[in-house]
């Protein structure tokens, strides 16, 4: 019965969310992709951008508006889970931190890229806590993954959550890059823990 409530609210929450009809309307994938456009248009990060990779990318959201953003380019989108087909974006099925998927993204790009975001997250427990540290792990992975695959002035972006890993992972980042930042869009519901680093130049 508990479960039963959970979910109904969780779908009467779904119904009332202005971004998911908003999503909806625009024929995106889900709410997600107003994180991303908030964080370009505050700071202005796909300007001048013509390659990307979008790292653990189901449904496809930020993927979409990558597309859209970057006209003449290349943009790879990596996840475990497998995503309809969308324009402009060559699609890999595979885990990111696997040295044959690296080999492909490699082979795919070759060259360093632009940009490089993470939306990743573990599906939830309940342990708010142990959540917090598994993300935190992926963002990790996320960043030596970049550290790995940008360009000197390229940019990073990943979700980071509030909790045990947060200071390790900011200062990680500044070690690594010249600027970092931690954004909370106003699409990120308010009962989330989640915020975003935007990461630039490579030290």
């Amino acid at each position: 019965m508990k479960k039963n409530k959970i979910s109904k609210n969780w779908i009467n929450k779904q119904k009332r969310d202005i971004y998911v009809r908003q999503s909806k309307l625009e024929g995106f994938r889900s709410r997600a992709v107003y994180k991303l456009k908030e964080i370009d248009e505050k700071f202005k990060l796909t300007k001048n951008i013509s390659t990307a990779i979008d790292l653990g990318a189901a449904p496809g959201s930020w993927s979409q508006y990558l597309g859209n953003k970057i006209y003449k380019g290349k943009i790879l989108a990596i996840d475990l889970l497998k995503i309809d087909p969308i324009k402009n974006i060559y699609f890999l099925q595979g885990d990111f931190t696997n040295q044959k998927y690296q080999n492909e993204i490699t082979d795919f790009f070759k060259k360093k890229v632009d940009l490089i975001v993470s939306d990743m997250a573990v599906n939830t427990t309940g342990n708010k806590n142990l959540d917090s540290i598994v993300t935190g792990e992926l963002c990790m992975e996320a960043i030596n993954f970049a550290i790995n695959n940008l360009n000197e002035n390229g940019v990073f972006i990943s979700k980071i959550f509030m909790g045990s890993s947060f200071n390790e992972i900011i200062s990680i980042g500044k070690k690594t890059f010249r600027e970092l930042k931690v954004f909370k869009p106003a699409s990120s519901r308010k009962e989330s823990k989640e915020s975003f680093i935007i990461c630039k130049y490579l030290k």
